[in-house]
Parts: structure tokens; sequence; C-alpha cells
């Protein structure tokens, strides 16, 4: 391994009517910006067409994001960091994100999730609608992991300024994703880079 060599990140979301996508759009950004090496992935739907269709921002937003490709367990294992984003299910992660991290025990089972650094982001409909709830549940699977979490914490004034210590977060029924929330989005993805980038580098230095 070397010093030199770029973090890579993988952000795995999902999104049923877009907020979650454009905050995952927005991390994955940020992470490029900081010199990530970065897979934007997206998870399988598992709604029926159905409902999908009765719901026009739903279908909005399958055929805006049709070019991002749909998340495998390869896209964890490949990665030093990974950020996982999800919209709020009764204070919960969503059921296509929860079947996604579900197929990733037999990385588990080889200790192939461990020592990475894990961090997460949602979205609600309501101020008080259960996104940080929604981000602890989602750090339950990644203390399963072994993996090491950074929350954006109040590090710096654009997390402070934010008030989502656990991850970043945007609330509104059906309203875009204001410029704070995107500032803190970037900010979130720079910090999850940095220790990366720290942690790689330490333990390329202790290989050699």
């Amino acid at each position: 391994m070397s010093v030199n060599e770029p973090v890579k990140v993988t952000v795995v979301y999902y999104s049923q009517t877009g907020n979650v996508t454009q905050l995952a759009r927005q991390i994955a950004e940020g992470a490029e910006k900081s010199g990530a090496e970065v897979r934007l992935r997206r998870v399988a739907e598992l709604a029926p067409q159905e409902a999908i269709d009765a719901n026009e921002q739903w279908a909005a937003n399958i055929q805006a994001t049709a070019d991002i490709a749909e998340a495998t367990p390869d896209d964890v294992d490949w990665a030093d960091a990974v950020i996982m984003g999800s919209p709020t299910r009764f204070g919960n992660v969503s059921s296509q994100l929860k079947q996604y991290i579900d197929t990733l025990g037999g990385l588990w089972f080889q200790g192939k999730l461990a020592d990475k650094v894990y961090s997460g982001f949602a979205a609600a409909s309501g101020k008080h609608g259960g996104n940080e709830s929604t981000l602890l549940a989602l750090y339950n699977s990644f203390h399963h992991f072994g993996g090491i979490i950074v929350a954006p914490g109040y590090a710096g004034e654009v997390a402070f300024a934010n008030a989502s210590p656990y991850g970043v977060s945007h609330f509104g029924w059906g309203t875009p994703v204001d410029e704070g929330v995107l500032t803190a989005a970037t900010a979130q993805a720079e910090r999850v880079v940095e220790t990366a980038a720290a942690l790689k580098a330490g333990r390329a230095a202790a290989a050699a």
C-alpha cells in the first residue's frame, strides 16, 4: 500500500423522491474535491412498480438516477470509507438500504468490513421526523462491522450551524435541500476523507 494512494470512498444510498439523492451527489462531489476516488451507488428498489407510478416524484427520481450504478458488496469491499444515506422510515433506515446491508454478511464473516471509516446521512418529512434515530440505527450496523464511525459532531462552524452531529440531515416534504445542508454535506465528506487518509497513511507507514 502506497502512502500516496488516494482514499477510496463509496457513497451508497436509497432515495424515494430525490432529497437523499441530492445529498448523495453533494457528498460524492465533496469527497472527490478532497482528492478521493469515489463510487456513487444507489441500492436496488424493492417497491412494486404500481406504487412508484402512483407517485410522480418517486417515478421522476428513478428516471433521473438511472445512470447511477446499482450497489454491490464489491463497492464496500473496495472502499476505505463508506458513507450511507437513507430516508427515515418510522425512525429507522429504509427497507431498501437495509436489504443491501444484509447482503454484506459474507464480507463481514471474512472480516472485510472492519477498520474502514463509516458515516451516514438522512432525510425526513418533518423537523422531528426521526433523522437522528435513523442515523443511530444505521450506525448499529457499522458497530457490528467493526467500523470506525466518523460523524460531523460539532467540529467547525459549518457542522455547528447545521446542528446535526450524527450526520447531515434534511427535513421537509417536497422541499429542496437548502444551501446550508449542502454545505454541511460537503464538510462531512471532507472530514471522512481526511480521517480515512490519515488512517491509510499511518497503516502504510507502519507496514513499510
